[in-house]
């Protein structure tokens, strides 16, 4: 588990990785640093174990396993996270990738009833405010996201 220090949010957000919180929302409401210190808990809590402590996804993450289902795919701006709306990405965090891909078999658990809404639109904040600004943009441009600063 990873621990959150006081102004590590802060000075993060001077690199280039991550996004000013004044110019991001999740469903249409403001990103903050707080809400992003938050997310970057629970994430390591209840997402890093499959997507990687990094958000690095799992290895081959583009090549099915066994099982015929996906790996974890990285959600650090490399995978394909960014080409969902926040609606279908909350959805798919809450109630399982069938609430957006019917009938698609995923390892990807709901986390409805383990999550709150808040929690869950506290980790997404967190994993959108890392992608790369480019990412953020083409995500930006989405249907769905017109709600965008």
């Amino acid at each position: 588990m990873s621990v959150v220090r006081p102004g590590l949010v802060v000075a993060a957000l001077s690199g280039a990785a991550i996004a000013d919180p004044a110019e991001m929302t999740f469903l249409g409401n403001p990103v903050t640093p707080e809400l992003i210190a938050s997310g970057e808990a629970l994430y390591a809590e209840n997402c890093a174990a499959c997507h990687g402590e990094n958000r690095e996804g799992q290895p081959d993450w583009r090549r099915r396993l066994e099982t015929g289902r996906m790996p974890a795919p990285p959600q650090d701006g490399t995978g394909h996270s960014f080409t969902h709306s926040d609606s279908h990405l909350f959805a798919m965090t809450k109630s399982g990738i069938g609430a957006v891909v019917p009938g698609y078999e995923s390892d990807m658990p709901a986390f409805d009833g383990v999550l709150t809404d808040d929690e869950i639109v506290a980790i997404l904040s967190f994993v959108k405010a890392n992608w790369p600004v480019a990412k953020r943009e083409i995500q930006a441009g989405l249907p769905g996201m017109a709600s965008r600063k």
